[in-house]
């Protein structure tokens, strides 16, 4: 059956704009930079706390470049990054230099800003020219939240937004904050807008653009930058980083595209001068007025004169409420990751992908209860048994088990556990296991429901940072032999790299296996992801790897079946600017195979690749099984890419590959082992075994 997904606009320009970043253009690092495209760069700092889930606050540049005079505005942006390190965050200051955008940028960057005289405020409206003339400049509230949104940047900290101007329903001067909030969706953290604005239109005005406003703390009264309150009120508030974090998941869990902005009142004991400043900005907008200036200009000049006028105190007041904002700020953003990482390890157990997920061999015991609700504090009843697991045993286990011979690479101890694997692995090639004296074996106790739901997993695999690669490289000559490679996310990104060097450099195809979301990032952090020719992940590691990579990806994954395989596609594009295939673990949902479209079908095998190739890819729905049949989860996905691999090595097609994936998963699931001990290649062939086979379907990307 042949289906082409109907993509929504948000996804086609997704899709046009990732393939185009990565298509035809060399990623490099710069100043300590990850890899990017040649307009957008994210700092390594920044990816790779995007990677993590780790919390992430964007800060804008206009402050910097337009809001205070130098010195005071570089020590202000240093002290607000520190501020945002204190509170356990990663802070990522956006600007334009030199046509490309950076979000994140180096001690020598923030510098050069600083002390820029040509420098321009860089609104959505500028974004275009001044990338096209290779220009520098500082990015408003509405460029910064492009930027962050593109990141995947959640939590925005600023002074204060733009607004309505003052005689605005005449001159119609508003500023693009407000419509920048009402079509991204970014928490923006603020002091409210400035009093030099008219408050309550541009109140009216976010609520026109649909834009939720709440004032920080017990009050709902809606602060105006250098005052706690400006005479109108917010429609709602939130009294701690808690309760904004659970608005903010709320928003993007709608999927509402609109912004959210959260006004927090400058500290009491700054408010002080409050009046004096205010009577400061009466005198400034007059001024101004009578000199005509107008539009942008009339900020920095009112700013200037306020702090002119009122002997420094404004400048003052400014660097505290802005120190306030990113206190509060990066608090909200570490509760929202919190949040996050939390929705992501639920979505881990609906996808099935939990379990022993680690790299090499370790001992499991899968403590498995007779209830699906464990209380923690007692004993339970249930039952225990002993294993041997981690993604790459399980993967050499499952080949070994269908006429295959890999050599296993991995660490061992010389303890108990170590002999015990060493017996239990006998049908296996294990001359590539290394013994070491000083560290245990890696031993993992999963606790699971009795539906087979992981309910508490613990794990002691320090050891597997000795697969380094000095030891791998005395294998090299095997690797370049090999007919394919495999690798696991667990491994130390060192030894990524080097095995794909070799792979690259021998022309030997590599199939990566991510292990977790957390891990799937290593091979994207350098440039060794070009040199994979398979991946395996789940969605959430999909998400992980495109996030590394600096594109945008949903923040809260999607659960029907339309949405996920949309997401999958938009995300795996740009994946396969390089890689041969992607095949996108779905749990429950089957699996997605993508690739080049070849006569109705994915082509699956190794091969040279075509100048112009026509993308596709092809969903399996899971096989049906009686979910009381399930005994545990942690190898179905290792059993599934084993017995896809299997059938590649014999020389079968698409269909009947993935066929062998599903059933050598299914043995796994009703298996107390990670990978069934029946597992043959007559166990997992489709030609023999005909369970009710749901057709797949084919989706053009």
């Amino acid at each position: 059956m042949k289906l082409s997904i109907s993509l929504g606009a948000s996804e086609i320009r997704l899709l046009r704009r990732v393939s185009a970043q990565i298509l035809g253009r060399g990623i490099s690092k710069f100043h300590g930079l990850c890899r990017n495209d040649e307009l957008f760069r994210v700092h390594l700092s920044v990816s790779q706390a995007l990677a993590e889930n780790r919390p992430v606050v964007a800060l804008e540049s206009t402050i910097i470049t337009h809001g205070m005079p130098y010195p005071h505005n570089l020590s202000t942006a240093k002290e607000v990054e520190d501020i945002v390190r204190s509170e356990g965050a990663t802070p990522a200051t956006i600007g334009v230099i030199q046509g490309r955008i950076h979000v994140g940028l180096s001690a020598e960057e923030l510098d050069y800003l600083a002390r820029s005289k040509a420098s321009l405020k860089v609104s959505r409206r500028d974004l275009p020219y001044v990338i096209s003339k290779g220009l520098c400049g500082g990015t408003t509230v509405s460029g910064t939240m492009i930027a962050a949104h593109r990141a995947g940047i959640p939590v925005f900290v600023t002074g204060g937004t733009g607004g309505v101007h003052r005689g605005g329903e005449k001159s119609l001067d508003v500023s693009a904050d407000l419509t920048e909030l009402g079509r991204t969706p970014i928490a923006v953290v603020s002091a409210g807008v400035k009093s030099i604005l008219d408050i309550g239109r541009t109140l009216e005005y976010l609520e026109t653009q649909g834009v939720c406003v709440a004032t920080y703390g017990n009050s709902k009264n809606f602060p105006a930058f250098f005052t706690p309150q400006s005479g109108f009120l917010s429609p709602y508030n939130v009294c701690n980083a808690d309760e904004a974090a659970d608005l903010i998941v709320s928003a993007l869990s709608l999927g509402i595209q609109s912004g959210l902005l959260l006004a927090v009142p400058i500290p009491e004991e700054h408010a002080a001068a409050g009046q004096q400043i205010e009577d400061a900005i009466q005198a400034a907008l007059t001024e101004a007025s009578a000199k005509c200036i107008r539009g942008k200009d009339v900020t920095p000049f009112i700013l200037q004169k306020v702090n002119d006028l009122s002997r420094g105190k404004s400048l003052q007041a400014n660097k505290a409420l802005i120190h306030n904002n990113a206190r509060v700020g990066s608090q909200i953003a570490r509760a929202l990751s919190e949040r996050m990482l939390k929705k992501k390890r639920l979505i881990d157990l609906h996808l099935k992908e939990t379990g022993s997920k680690n790299c090499g061999v370790n001992v499991d015991f899968i403590a498995k209860g007779k209830t699906d609700k464990l209380v923690f504090g007692q004993t339970n009843p249930g039952s225990v048994c002993q294993s041997f697991g981690g993604v790459g045993r399980n993967l050499a286990d499952s080949l070994s088990r269908m006429g295959q011979r890999p050599l296993f690479m991995s660490a061992i101890g010389a303890d108990s556990h170590g002999d015990a694997v060493l017996n239990y692995c006998q049908h296996m090639n294990t001359t590539g296991i290394k013994r070491h004296q000083d560290h245990s074996t890696a031993t993992y106790c999963a606790v699971i429901t009795d539906s087979g739901d992981l309910s508490l997993g613990l794990g002691d695999m320090d050891i597997h940072e000795q697969i380094t690669e000095q030891y791998v490289s005395q294998f090299e000559e095997n690797l370049s032999a090999a007919s394919l490679l495999c690798l696991d996310g667990n491994i130390p990104t060192s030894t990524i790299d080097y095995v794909c060097s070799v792979a690259n450099k021998h022309a030997v195809p590599v199939w990566y296996e991510p292990t977790d979301a957390d891990k799937a990032c290593k091979p994207f952090l350098t440039d060794s992801w070009k040199s994979l020719a398979y991946a395996s992940p789940n969605l959430a590691e999909l998400c992980t790897m495109i996030k590394t990579l600096g594109l945008p990806t949903p923040t809260v994954l999607p659960s029907s079946l339309e949405e996920v395989l949309r997401c999958a596609l938009a995300l795996t594009r740009p994946l396969l600017a390089h890689l041969h295939c992607v095949v996108v673990t779905l749990g429950g949902n089957g699996v997605l195979v993508c690739g080049e479209h070849k006569a109705g079908t994915v082509h699956l095998q190794p091969g040279r690749r075509t100048m112009k190739r026509q993308l596709c890819a092809l969903h399996y729905p899971a096989l049906a099984h009686n979910t009381q049949d399930i005994v545990n989860v942690s190898g179905a996905g290792d059993s599934l890419a084993g017995g896809i691999i299997a059938g590649m090595f014999q020389g079968r097609d698409t269909h009947s590959c993935v066929r062998m994936g599903l059933l050598a998963a299914r043995l796994s699931l009703a298996s107390p082992h990670p990978i069934c001990p029946t597992l043959t290649t007559e166990s997992v062939d489709p030609n023999k075994v005909h369970p009710p086979w749901p057709q797949p379907t084919l989706l053009w990307m």
